[in-house]
């Protein structure tokens, strides 16, 4: 993020934004903490343009694209949305990523 998204608002940012509030109302709802020992699973959303049958054969397997939604990327996001000021207190990470129908982020606490 840059300075001047504070003022020229661009698409991806406010997203962002959008997601972060959610993700936090969703902590906030549940009494969750993100511990130092972090579990995650990302259900990346296929693509609509995909045919029925191509969906049917990926859902569920691993999403490997280059280039596009790193793990660790995504991981820092929610560190950063979970534990601003202390994410480097996280010593224990597992995190998977698979194409799925419908975006969730999966969040847990421990190896499980």
């Amino acid at each position: 993020m840059t300075r001047s998204d504070r003022w020229k608002k661009r698409p991806c940012v406010v997203r962002y934004w959008e997601f972060a509030d959610k993700l936090r109302a969703a902590a906030d709802a549940a009494n969750f903490k993100l511990g130092n020992k972090v579990h995650m699973e990302f259900h990346i959303e296929m693509p609509k343009s995909w045919s029925k049958k191509k969906r049917e054969k990926m859902r569920g397997e691993p999403h490997q694209i280059p280039k596009r939604m790193d793990i660790d990327n995504l991981q820092k996001s929610v560190y950063d949305i979970l534990r601003p000021d202390d994410d480097g207190m996280i010593y224990d990470i597992q995190a998977r990523k698979f194409w799925a129908d419908n975006p969730v982020i999966k969040i847990g606490n421990g190896n499980g």
